[in-house]
């Protein structure tokens, strides 16, 4: 028999369409046993950046690390220098996200301490990529013993070996929530950032848990404090529902059973487009206390305007400028991939959402006047804080549906690698409902979308002089105010 040899043909110039050389001889392979040789052919400029474990296009931030391996963590790029950052500004967000918190998370005690090990020197960012890590320290490799052989129902075990061929059986790996943790401490680093330099508050909390559903306007979004927030194991600010809420909770708990839930995320403050004139001087000013540090084109005219506001006692305005863009990429849309792309995740609402299908459109409209400042304001804002895809300075806010925790201590039917038919009970410590715990991973993830969009509208919008009629100068608090708390 002649030996034969399977090639590719060529594609856009390079030598093989899979990029790899395939070849055996029919004389001495049988096609159970075959050779494959691979030698990489396709060029640098058609090669693809695929991976899936970064985020962010200006403020970028990549997580690494596995539930049952040495550690955790992310890498945060892009990153602006000269902000004081230290681990307690991530390390509030991550005792919020950690294990064992309480009787209605899993049981896993981990502190998931973190440490910054570079681009961050003497208090201060650098500007060069800053690397996190927490380590692993409560693993039980052992109780995934018949996850290595059955898939759970509903968990990503099947679909990772499906992708990769192989997959990390020890707490589901990348899948695992724990991989959570690196976006919650880039998270901390965008939120303090953004409160430093548009005053910019970024609040979620359970509305919902199982059949549990909290009335609409029982909370106050204009006073919700984190506080309140914060003031039970449930994250739900209403006491009466949060004790509903634990009892839903418990009820599957002890059965071995899980449900889901409903987080509600809200911006304050986030970064607005300005129209008219609020000050003696026509323009609208940032906070009581500023300082005017870019636009160096504008530098002399923008000091002028803030030293006025300041002596004439002017009434203050947050930093005024849209985030988003038309089309593709809108605020709301970077907000629900965000959001989407958290585990557990399985809907996401913004605004009036799935409900503003059921009103005309003179019920749904929100109309615009102006305020006692001069501000072009929304009486109502079923929009979202959203409209064309850029934030208008209303509130903004969404909700996120997340699934019942797929491994339950109850008896399910599965297969097997193999694909025999069988039943699995799973061990290990997981949550019986993931939304108390999510809270401040929705708010991570918001955060970052905001940050990122935040660079770009200076990248874009504020390279050139502005239009001081229809735009507002970027301002941002004196040094002084930068080593405050947030």
């Amino acid at each position: 028999m002649a030996s034969s040899a399977l090639t590719s043909k060529s594609f856009l110039g390079s030598s093989r369409i899979d990029g790899a050389s395939l070849s055996f001889d029919l004389r001495k392979s049988s096609l159970s046993s075959v050779q494959i040789s691979l030698r990489s052919r396709i060029p640098k400029k058609l090669q693809i950046n695929a991976a899936g474990s970064t985020f962010g296009t200006n403020f970028r931030v990549t997580t690494f690390g596995e539930s049952h391996g040495g550690g955790v963590g992310c890498i945060i790029d892009g990153c602006p220098p000269r902000i004081p950052l230290s681990e307690a500004d991530m390390q509030f967000d991550l005792d919020r996200r950690r294990p064992g918190q309480s009787r209605i998370t899993t049981p896993r005690k981990e502190t998931d301490t973190c440490k910054i090990s570079s681009g961050v020197s003497e208090g201060l960012t650098t500007g060069t990529p800053i690397h996190v890590f927490v380590p692993n320290t409560d693993q039980r490799g052992f109780d995934y013993s018949e996850m290595s052989v059955a898939y759970r129902p509903s968990h990503a075990d099947a679909t990772y070996d499906m992708k990769y061929g192989v997959r990390s059986v020890q707490g589901g790996g990348r899948s695992s929530a724990r991989e959570t943790i690196g976006r919650v401490a880039a998270g901390g680093v965008a939120k303090k950032i953004l409160k430093l330099y548009a005053g910019t508050e970024i609040l979620a909390y359970v509305s919902q848990a199982h059949k549990v559903v909290l009335p609409e306007g029982v909370v106050d979004h204009e006073s919700l404090t984190l506080d309140q927030i914060e003031s039970n194991i449930a994250r739900c600010p209403d006491p009466e529902y949060a004790e509903k809420m634990i009892a839903a909770i418990d009820a599957v708990r002890v059965k071995g059973d899980s449900v889901g839930g409903v987080v509600t995320c809200i911006v304050r403050n986030a970064p607005r487009n300005k129209a008219g004139n609020s000050t003696s001087t026509g323009q609208m000013i940032n906070y009581n206390s500023v300082l005017v540090v870019f636009l160096d084109s504008h530098y002399t005219k923008l000091v002028e305007l803030v030293e006025n506001a300041l002596q004439n006692k002017t009434k203050a305005n947050y930093l005024a400028l849209g985030l988003g863009s038309p089309v593709f990429d809108k605020l709301e849309a970077e907000l629900a991939k965000a959001a989407m792309s958290l585990p557990a995740t399985k809907g996401f609402e913004f605004g009036s959402g799935f409900a503003g299908t059921l009103l005309t459109g003179s019920e749904h409209n929100d109309e615009f006047y102006t305020d006692e400042h001069g501000r072009i304001r929304t009486r109502t804002n079923r929009s979202g804080g959203i409209q064309g895809g850029i934030s208008n300075g209303e509130i903004i806010y969404m909700r996120i549906a997340f699934k019942p925790t797929s491994t339950i201590g109850k008896k399910q039917h599965t297969v097997t690698r193999d694909k025999k038919e069988t039943d699995i009970i799973a061990r290990g410590r997981h949550d019986p409902c993931v939304v108390p715990r999510a809270v401040p991973m929705v708010e991570a993830m918001v955060a970052l979308v905001l940050m990122d969009q935040l660079m770009a509208q200076y990248s874009q919008c504020y390279l050139l002089p502005i239009n001081l009629e229809l735009q507002e100068p970027l301002i941002a608090p004196r040094p002084e105010a930068a080593n405050a708390s947030v």
